[in-house]
């Protein structure tokens, strides 16, 4: 081939470079259309309970507590699951760097001293006819090599590193909200378990004092044994509660340690003193579910998830184009430096290389279709988890409003079951009822008291549950980073490309 066909077949390679460098084969991705049904408030979110106006980031807030506010912002710090999704996440944006990598030349650099007879030696040797003696022979060469992306293999390979990027941080928000709300779940608990041990401890005082009046009685002959053993037993089950309550009450204290990233023996003093479980007293703010599907971090994964499988989809199909790079490769040799430097011993090439599994395509097909059915598979994983979105939220609203009117319902009953034991009490002095009755009306009394107080409970969990459900916490949480290797300097974060807010993708239109 002539110097001329030469230089032409790299000018058609380059012009071809630049005529198709827009081209990417595979299909794009469009973002999926907010469902119908969410563009409405919610089915469950009754006036009495739940406001139109959006839930704020910091929802916690709401319940006007700076001890809460405290182990939250500590949790979000300092939690280990929160430091694992940070972690995770700078091991996707590396592997984006990594990706975003081929977008440039590679240069790999060579070279040698060897003992022997070089190629020159041997050729003058042959000539003059005169051995000459082996030497040490230095060559040096470098390898350039730039891939021309003409069907988008490497552009549709970032494609799909930045979605996996993206969804690394939002599942790092998805782990924020859960930190969030199992935080104030576990400080609320506590705080309710320790007003429920309260209480029982005020009905066992109470029934201590029946034991009391009744052994009087009896020594006074007004009442039998019967009476005393029924009082002593009525004493004893309510003792009996208190050791289960304030295990419980431990158990949730040392979540609470262990969510802020402490020891467990490391109980915070402040949710020990704690007797009063926090409430929110006005509707909830909950929005609608339009904003509720932008604002949950689980949609959002799953929506670049599928972005990711569908960029997936165009790195198979490129495979069934040839591979073209150019590439330029000078080197030199010399048995001295005179010689290594000189220009008499540079050589070097330059021109395109092409590379093309064909005509045997079938692993290439099997590869697509791979890819293909991946992505069906997340597109259905994406819609599952927007329904799922959706249902987490009816169901937390649903049992928060229930618990509200079972509530009110068990505070009617306990100040109904509180003034038949005030009568019950006269009535017995009167003579009235006997006491046994008094022993039933005591009974409701305390059942009363535990079911309400257990409500309370009950109450702040289904409060924290639909907060969790709306998706909130996340937007203004502290960063996090993760723990330093033991001998090494702490992780540093990766910051992703200008250009990865720029997605332009349309969901399955293919291009060319």
């Amino acid at each position: 081939m002539t110097r001329p066909v030469r230089a032409t077949a790299v000018t058609l390679a380059q012009g071809l470079a630049v005529a198709l460098a827009a081209c990417a084969v595979g299909p794009n991705y469009r973002p999926a259309p907010t469902p119908a049904a969410a563009a409405h408030p919610f089915a469950s979110a009754a006036p009495s309970f739940a406001a139109p106006e959006p839930p704020p980031a910091d929802w916690w807030r709401l319940y006007n507590d700076p001890t809460l506010d405290g182990f939250v912002h500590e949790a979000l710090t300092e939690n280990t699951d929160l430091q694992v999704a940070a972690a995770n996440l700078l091991k996707a944006r590396a592997v984006l760097s990594q990706a975003t990598a081929g977008l440039y030349p590679t240069t790999t650099l060579a070279a040698n001293d060897l003992w022997g007879f070089s190629s020159f030696d041997q050729l003058f040797g042959f000539i003059s006819g005169a051995k000459p003696p082996p030497s040490w022979f230095a060559t040096g060469s470098a390898t350039i090599n730039y891939q021309v992306d003409l069907f988008g293999r490497i552009r549709r390979g970032i494609e799909a590193a930045r979605g996996d990027a993206q969804a690394a941080a939002d599942a790092e928000d998805v782990v924020r909200i859960t930190v969030a709300a199992e935080t104030a779940r576990a400080y609320a608990d506590a705080c309710a378990l320790g007003d429920e041990a309260d209480t029982a401890r005020r009905s066992a005082e109470t029934d201590r004092q029946v034991l009391d009046l009744t052994r009087h009685m009896r020594d006074l002959g007004a009442r039998s044994d019967f009476d005393v053993a029924s009082a002593a037993a009525a004493y004893d089950a309510e003792r009996a509660n208190i050791p289960t309550l304030e295990g419980q009450r431990r158990a949730q204290l040392y979540e609470l340690a262990v969510l802020t990233g402490r020891p467990p023996a490391e109980i915070s003093q402040a949710a020990a003193a704690c007797n009063t479980p926090p409430r929110i007293e006005r509707p909830l703010p909950v929005g609608d579910g339009a904003a509720l599907l932008k604002r949950r971090p689980d949609v959002r994964e799953a929506d670049r998830r599928l972005a990711a499988d569908v960029a997936r989809v165009g790195v198979a199909t490129a495979d069934f184009y040839p591979t073209v790079s150019l590439m330029g490769q000078p080197a030199t040799a010399g048995a001295t430096a005179q010689q290594f430097f000189s220009p008499t011993f540079l050589t070097y090439q330059i021109g395109p290389m092409i590379t093309w599994s064909f005509p045997n395509v079938l692993v290439a097909k099997a590869e697509v279709a791979q890819a293909r059915a991946q992505a069906r598979a997340s597109l259905a994983a994406f819609d599952g988890v927007v329904l799922t979105a959706l249902k987490e939220t009816e169901q937390a609203l649903t049992a928060y409003g229930a618990e509200l009117r079972r509530h009110a319902a068990l505070g009617a009953a306990r100040d109904d079951a509180q003034r038949a034991f005030d009568l019950a009490q006269l009535q017995l002095k009167r003579g009235a009822i006997s006491f046994p009755d008094l022993l039933v009306t005591e009974h409701n009394l305390e059942v009363a008291q535990a079911s309400l107080a257990a409500s309370d409970q009950a109450l702040v969990d289904d409060q924290v549950a639909v907060f969790q459900s709306l998706g909130g916490g996340w937007q203004d949480a502290p960063p996090v980073t993760p723990p330093k290797l033991p001998g090494h300097a702490r992780a540093t974060r990766v910051d992703p490309p200008a250009d990865d807010a720029a997605q332009g993708l349309d969901r399955a239109t293919p291009s060319h």
